[in-house]
């Protein structure tokens, strides 16, 4: 307890759970009052000081209601919040942690870098590695620029883009989520698909009409979209595996056709894989699909956890940026020296033999053990998986784009998340997320993570009776 104060993990005032503890249990009842307290006081704190009481809005629960928790700590597969319970995690910091939280090798990079400092405001030689390492690693990235987050690696791209052709507008998928830019914010999928508000208040509507959007998995959708601005497209982007719609797998071919068709049109295709690069394989998703983007957007994995992201492609491309060339992008933070060390220790944790069929084991009895428990509560739902990502969609029978997602049930998702909640099992709040699955979860892991749905479901199948 001690050791996480000294280290800032632990709200003040508060027990953490016992080690071995099981799930939603403290040391003590008093605890457990002491400590609900403190919560309702950061929750108090929050709102005074937060906008909308929180700094993304997915974690203020608006779309499950109740009130959201505060973390405190974090290792393997395990949160513990600032009341002291411990929870399952499968939000994974929506993506990085795929070497579960606070991995022993991951910390020790970082406090060896941390000492050393935290920002320069000029080139380390971290920064050079990471790149290399990427370069190896994805298809067709010959040159990277770092960025501070997925959503300016988009903005980037997307400038990239427009400067090579000369184009001002381009396609997205709706449901596809590619950050809060103004160019992208048009019928984007996540939080934003909870709030049923396809689009957001400041968005000038001559930037939304440079956008046009398309259903993910409709080729048709894009021709339709390429014949109606047939010069003035500069660019599709994509999310190779949609996770901000829920997760959604591109049908056979889909993804290499559109690249194809947006060749013929002279436009760029842009894969982004902020979420699912190094997290479906050592390198980018895409080569799975036969994709061949132009430019690939990277992020959360390749950070560890810490704030990142990349653009990668050809280098001609990638000289367009400034000071090499006409485009111009700039952060004072950019392959910030301790986001370059988490990124890299975490890539050589995810490089070692085995990984990936350790997350695919483990993904695919996760699946199969929902999948199991709605069919046994005789719930209506489905799961759709893509290595370890997926999501349960309740009241649909197969969900492949947004449409389809948004017929989901949004009462028995709610219902769900509190009742895995109170198992012991943390889910991100919103039917539109993926669960994720890490190296730090285990058969335990997953079977009481498999019985607790089964417990839930069995639960709703009362409610539904007459």
């Amino acid at each position: 307890m001690q050791a996480l104060r000294a280290r800032g993990l632990v709200c003040k005032g508060q027990s953490a759970a016992a080690p071995g503890r099981s799930q939603g249990e403290t040391a003590s009842g008093i605890a457990v009052s002491a400590n609900q307290q403190k919560l309702e006081e950061l929750r108090r704190r929050a709102a005074a000081r937060l906008a909308g009481g929180v700094n993304s809005p997915v974690r203020a629960w608006k779309a499950v209601g109740g009130q959201p928790l505060f973390m405190a700590e974090g290792a393997g597969a395990t949160l513990v919040d600032c009341a002291g319970v411990r929870y399952i995690d499968y939000v994974g910091g929506f993506g990085p942690a795929i070497v579960g939280h606070a991995h022993r090798q991951v910390v020790e990079a970082v406090a060896e870098q941390v000492r050393r400092g935290f920002a320069f405001g000029a080139s380390t030689e971290l920064e050079v590695e990471l790149a290399e390492v990427i370069c190896r690693a994805v298809a067709g990235a010959e040159k990277v620029r770092l960025v501070s987050s997925g959503t300016e690696a988009a903005m980037t791209a997307l400038r990239i883009a427009r400067a090579a052709t000369g184009r001002p507008a381009i396609v997205k998928f709706d449901g596809c989520y590619h950050g809060h830019s103004d160019a992208l914010l048009v019928r984007a999928g996540s939080g934003a698909m909870t709030f049923a508000m396809p689009d957001s208040a400041g968005v000038p509507q001559a930037l939304a009409g440079l956008t046009r959007v398309a259903a993910f998995n409709s080729l048709a959708d894009v021709e339709r979209c390429f014949a109606a601005d047939p010069e003035g497209i500069a660019a599709v982007i994509v999310e190779t595996v949609p996770a901000n719609m829920g997760v959604v797998a591109p049908a056979r071919g889909f993804l290499a056709e559109v690249g194809r068709l947006a060749r013929r049109h002279g436009a760029l295709l842009i894969c982004d894989e902020v979420i699912t690069g190094f997290r479906l394989r050592f390198g980018a998703a895409c080569e799975l699909y036969e994709a061949k983007p132009d430019l690939i957007l990277l992020g959360k994995i390749i950070g560890g956890g810490m704030p990142v992201g990349a653009v990668a492609g050809p280098a001609a491309l990638l000289e367009r940026l400034a000071p090499a060339g006409d485009v111009y992008q700039a952060g004072t933070l950019s392959g910030n020296p301790v986001a370059m060390r988490a990124g890299l220790e975490t890539l050589r944790l995810l490089a070692r033999p085995g990984v990936y069929e350790h997350l695919e084991r483990m993904s695919a009895r996760l699946a199969e053990g929902l999948a199991g428990a709605l069919a046994g509560a005789g719930v209506p739902g489905c799961v759709n998986r893509v290595g370890s990502m997926l999501t349960l969609f309740h009241g649909v029978g197969e969900v492949r784009n947004a449409e389809e997602a948004r017929a989901a049930d949004l009462a028995r998702f709610n219902r769900f998340f509190h009742g895995m909640l109170r198992r012991g099992i943390y889910l991100a709040p919103s039917q539109f997320e993926a669960m994720f699955v890490s190296l730090a979860h285990g058969p335990e892991e997953i079977e009481r993570t498999v019985a607790a749905a089964e417990e839930v479901l069995a639960e709703a199948r009362v409610g539904l009776k007459p």
